[in-house]
């Protein structure tokens, strides 16, 4: 058997094990699949996955860019897209300035570009483990809503920064106004073939009915728009995004079978597509310490540990001004509404800027040599450095994330306790409605009412030697049958129009979308 079926192997075996022991000790996931990876790539004589990082990346990234931006909501993006694009753009821009800058100082032997590449790879934050530990703490909405937000759309503008600061490397020139019309046109032309390539997927799922084929075409979706848009140069990261976004909102054609199973396979597949992130980074660890002597010295990882902390207050500076600004009594209204004025959300916030898999798989990415033949300046410190980064902030963030969140004493807001009481509701009248409207103009058997007596006339249509007994038990089977799909179709519309209006987020209309799908899965499943 080839060698890489047992290094496959191996690692689904560590996958398994570490979900079990975090769900056990309550440890994070992330940190343990790091360790077990470190382990698995200094033990002599284990079979390691050699996949070149740009291969990893290209095949990672989309599928697990897809399924965060069909469970995030579109409505709390758009609440909260200021605090959303302060962190994901100016942050970003932020973040490559002051890691640019200290890594300027720490190498002076590097260009300016080089340095600035450093902070463009840093810039991406991974929010898997941060937002594992906020919904089982049940966090304010507000908080997982703007860091969902924020690393969907960071993906996009830190690789985009990345293949800016690249192109800058080579030629050594730098133009403001040429920077921003590149990045102007990544953008754009990223978001044209979201919306393309998500309408185009909405149409063909109001006509396909085999779940198989919907599964597949949800697979290849993300895979398409991200290799059109990069085709075009554009980003494929936010194609995906937008893609995503718009196959979520229009997932309500889909019949409720489709979904409960499409909902179930999507979510194995990134439980797997993220094992593989964290254990590659902890498989790289010991071969890029190996290849660039990291921890033979300090005359590297000193360094490297500077510009971990520079990476980790850069981001609270950022995300400090508002709060004082709101303690001092000189605050906008805008970060009121944001929710930026509370010095607890903003110490949550700041504190869940965890590097992970694409800054390093960017950082290994990296072309050795240039298309004039000469080498990456740097190249190896860069590798090293984003991977002191990368360690550091998923084991002293990743550890400490959850006592913080326990110490400030931070829960779920009322309102959106209030927002699924609400929601329920306006089911239950939705459905007592129809079946009051359908009763009133059909002859309703009492097994509508009664479960028991639905049971037992499906026993009399298997059982009774009586034809016109066993029709009879079939009619009111049927009759009962449809009465259920029609409260089901009547409750569907009511909570699709609460999600349209506004009244409720999307992670509220996806829960309590999937509690009606389950519900009528048997009832669907008996009318085919």
């Amino acid at each position: 058997m080839p060698t890489q079926v047992y290094a496959l192997l191996v690692w689904l075996a560590v996958m398994a094990g570490a979900a079990c022991l975090a769900e056990r000790k309550r440890w994070s996931a992330p940190a343990l699949l790091v360790g077990a990876g470190a382990l698995l790539g200094a033990a002599p004589g284990i079979p390691q996955l050699e996949l070149a990082p740009e291969v990893l990346l290209a095949l990672l990234l989309p599928p697990l860019v897809w399924s965060d931006a069909l469970h995030s909501s579109w409505n709390d993006f758009r609440r909260w897209l200021r605090p959303i694009l302060m962190l994901s753009v100016g942050l970003v821009a932020f973040t490559v300035g002051a890691v640019g800058a200290a890594a300027h100082w720490l190498f002076p032997h590097l260009p300016w570009p080089a340095c600035f590449l450093l902070g463009a790879l840093v810039s991406p934050t991974d929010t898997v483990a941060v937002q594992t530990i906020l919904e089982r703490l049940h966090a304010p909405r507000r908080i997982t809503a703007i860091l969902g937000g924020e690393s969907l759309v960071n993906d996009a503008t830190g690789l985009v920064a990345v293949q800016v600061c690249v192109a800058l490397v080579w030629s050594g020139a730098f133009e403001a106004s040429e920077v921003a019309a590149h990045f102007a046109r990544v953008a754009g032309l990223g978001i044209a073939v979201g919306l393309l390539v998500g309408a185009a997927l909405a149409l063909v799922n109001r006509y396909l009915r085999n779940v198989q084929a919907l599964f597949s075409l949800s697979l290849a979706a993300p895979y398409f728009a991200y290799a059109l848009a990069s085709e075009l140069n554009a980003s494929g990261v936010l194609a995906v995004v937008v893609a995503g976004f718009v196959s979520a909102w229009n997932a309500h054609q889909l019949r409720g079978e489709a979904r409960v199973e499409l909902h179930s396979a999507w979510k194995q597949l990134v439980f797997i597509g993220n094992g593989v992130c964290f254990l590659f980074i902890g498989v790289q660890t010991p071969a890029i310490a190996r290849a660039t002597d990291l921890f033979d010295s300090l005359q590297l990882l000193g360094p490297a540990l500077v510009l971990a902390a520079v990476a980790l207050l850069s981001r609270v500076l950022w995300c400090a001004p508002p709060t004082v600004l709101c303690a001092l009594g000189a605050g906008l209204r805008v970060f009121h509404r944001d929710g930026l004025a509370s010095w607890r959300t903003a110490a949550i916030i700041s504190w869940s800027g965890m590097r992970g898999f694409v800054s390093l798989a960017a950082a290994l990415a990296l072309p050795t040599l240039g298309r004039d033949g000469l080498p990456l300046p740097g190249r190896d410190a860069l590798v090293a450095c984003t991977l002191v980064i990368v360690l550091g902030s998923l084991l002293l963030q990743g550890l400490t994330l959850q006592p913080l969140v326990h110490a400030l004493g931070l829960r779920d807001d009322e309102d959106s306790q209030g927002e699924v009481r609400h929601a329920r509701e306006r089911l239950l009248e939705a459905g007592i409605a129809r079946l009051d409207e359908y009763c009133s103009a059909n002859a309703c058997p009492i097994s509508i009412h009664h479960l028991r007596t639905h049971m037992l006339d499906e026993l009399q249509t298997l059982r009774d030697e009586d034809e016109q007994e066993r029709r009879s038990a079939l009619s009111r089977v049927v009759v009962s049958r449809q009465v259920r799909l029609e409260v089901a179709t009547a409750q569907e519309r009511a909570l699709l129009a609460l999600r349209d209006a506004g009244r409720i987020n999307d992670k509220t209309y996806d829960r309590l979308r999937l509690e009606l799908d389950q519900a009528s899965l048997p009832v669907a499943r008996e009318a085919a």
